[in-house]
């Protein structure tokens, strides 16, 4: 059997290759999934970013290839595709969700989205932070995402609330939900308040906190989110260990172990397994926001459950059809390790097609059978599963990302005008 750093080589760097596969080299977009004609996502761009300067550590690319892949993507983002200005892809500094990958202009009437916004957002200061010399380029990538933070109006999308809009769409207006409840739009708000031009306040982000629900499930106590790229977003950029808001400081915990309780829980759901999915156990769990094989119906004795398609799975109030996102227990490394790399092994031992040449596809459901009897796997893999692998994988190898961004003065800006105090702060 491989070593474990073996295992984490192969499969950090075969996540790693979908963004040198998926972009594109003249403006810097990345495809959200491998499927043909898939869109551009902004987030997977932000992650993309975010992976470079690990690559570069690695030597799986040149400092030069990454920071004119940094560039070209700045470029783009600051001043709009060419023969185009910044509206075409975005407004009020925000972008929209998806872009052409090619053309880059809006894909699928989609909405200007805050939260993937602050995903892009993201992978800008990691490369900011990451390219700190005197050269000429890397001063132009240094002012560019300056440039592209500045423009960003945090207090338009509050839509005179306290608490963020979802989003905005042209000629409808903003969503009628807000950013509430614990979830990876921690992040949003931690950006918001740090803006040099239209900051956020406290009082947004504790009509943010003042949503959360603490509860107490398997014997565990944790601030709930069900799917687990919830709490593995924000944590790919931002280290949390041993720093507290007033929320955590009253619970006597905080995010990262939170995110650690979660794992735990999630595996525990699994063993289990009341509704009596295939392969569920202690070593197969990772509910999370995925592929699935929807319009059609997963049989479990005379039970019945609909299958889902692209869906945020969530433990243990679901929805939950049986599948199961490979990424989300690779991702749950720097919290649980042994039970990441044994959850790992067991797939490369009982579902070794999921994990082909370590490749992760979005989601698999070993309860639903083709007429061959082969479970079903879903046949795209997805930027955001890549991304969250190969960054939480860095984190946990060397901290190199929450290295950076504990340095990044916009990070530590954020964090302490949310209240947080304590550990490396």
């Amino acid at each position: 059997m491989p070593s474990d750093e073996s295992i984490l080589d192969h499969l950090q760097r075969a996540a790693f290759d979908y963004f040198l596969l998926r972009a594109n080299p003249k403006n810097g977009l990345v495809s959200d999934t491998s499927r043909v004609g898939s869109p551009a996502s902004i987030a997977a761009v932000g992650f993309a970013l975010s992976c470079y300067p690990g690559a570069v550590e690695r030597g799986w690319i040149t400092r030069s290839e990454a920071l004119t892949r940094s560039l070209v993507t700045l470029r783009f983002f600051v001043g709009g595709p060419p023969g185009a200005t910044f509206e075409t892809i975005g407004h009020r500094g925000f972008c929209y969700h998806f872009l052409d990958l090619k053309t880059g202009h809006r894909a699928w009437k989609c909405e200007i989205s805050f939260i993937d916004t602050a995903l892009l957002l993201a992978g800008m200061l990691v490369a900011s932070s990451y390219f700190k010399g005197k050269a000429k380029e890397e001063k132009e990538l240094r002012a560019l995402v300056e440039q592209f933070y500045r423009r960003i109006e945090w207090t338009w999308a509050l839509n005179k609330g306290d608490a963020m809009a979802m989003a905005w769409q042209p000629g409808e207006g903003f969503a009628p939900d807000r950013w509430q409840g614990y979830n990876e739009g921690i992040l949003l708000y931690l950006l918001g308040l740090a803006s040099p031009t239209y900051p956020l306040s406290l009082q947004n982000y504790r009509a943010w906190t003042a949503t959360y629900e603490w509860r107490t499930l398997y014997g565990k106590s944790f601030l709930y989110a069900g799917p687990l790229f919830t709490h593995h977003f924000p944590q790919a950029w931002i280290d949390f260990r041993g720093i507290r808001d007033e929320f955590m400081r009253e619970h006597k915990s905080d995010y990262f172990e939170n995110t650690r309780r979660a794992a735990f829980i999630q595996r525990q759901y699994a063993v289990e397994n009341k509704r009596g999915f295939t392969g569920y156990g202690e070593n197969c769990w990772g509910l999370s926001a995925g592929d699935g094989p929807s319009n059609r119906i997963v049989k479990v004795g005379k039970k019945r459950y609909p299958a889902l398609g692209y869906a945020a799975r969530g433990v243990p109030d679901g929805p939950d059809d049986g599948t199961l996102m490979p990424s989300a227990a690779v991702a749950s490394l720097p919290f649980t390790p042994a039970l990441a790399m044994k959850g790992f092994r067991h797939l490369m031992h009982a579902y070794p097609r999921v994990i082909l040449n370590y490749h992760m596809p979005s989601g698999f459901n070993p309860t639903l059978l083709d007429d061959k009897g082969e479970m079903w796997i879903s046949d795209g893999y997805y930027a955001l599963d890549q991304g969250i692998m190969v960054l939480m994988i860095e984190n946990f190898r060397t901290e190199l990302i929450w290295d950076l961004l504990r340095k990044n003065r916009y990070i530590v800006k954020g964090l302490r005008l949310a209240g947080f105090e304590g550990g490396w702060l």
